[in-house]
């Protein structure tokens, strides 16, 4: 249960952070460079994060024997989450494509480098 405190409040204050750097470039760089839509992507990743956090960290306590498949199956999810909410918005016609696929992508690479590194810190102590 500590574990879920502790990645909740993570993801939280890693979502502000992300947050608060695209308000810092939208004000120093204006609205071309990051898309109107970036608070959304970065909302969408958070509740995305968190739920396939908490569910991996749910299946890995049935189950350590099968900690493989169940990140990659947690991590498919992600990605076809990600890939369905991109169709979502491209065919809604969305302004600005270029800019919105690579904030997307960008936010998308945060967010993942944050799951790893939870993970990665979670299996330290495992590890000994």
């Amino acid at each position: 249960m500590k574990f879920l405190l502790v990645y909740t409040s993570r993801i939280v204050a890693f979502t502000f952070l992300v947050a608060g750097i695209i308000f810092l470039l939208k004000k120093l760089w204006g609205p071309y460079w990051v898309h109107e839509n970036a608070g959304t992507v970065v909302l969408f990743y958070f509740v995305l994060t968190l739920i396939t956090g908490l569910l991996s960290q749910y299946l890995l306590k049935l189950s350590k024997e099968n900690s493989v498949p169940i990140l990659l199956g947690v991590g498919l999810i992600r990605l076809l989450a990600s890939l369905g909410f991109v169709f979502i918005f491209l065919w809604r016609g969305t302004e600005n494509i270029l800019w919105f696929v690579v904030d997307f992508f960008t936010i998308y690479l945060l967010y993942l480098l944050f799951d790893i590194y939870a993970f990665i810190t979670n299996l330290r102590p495992r590890s000994k």
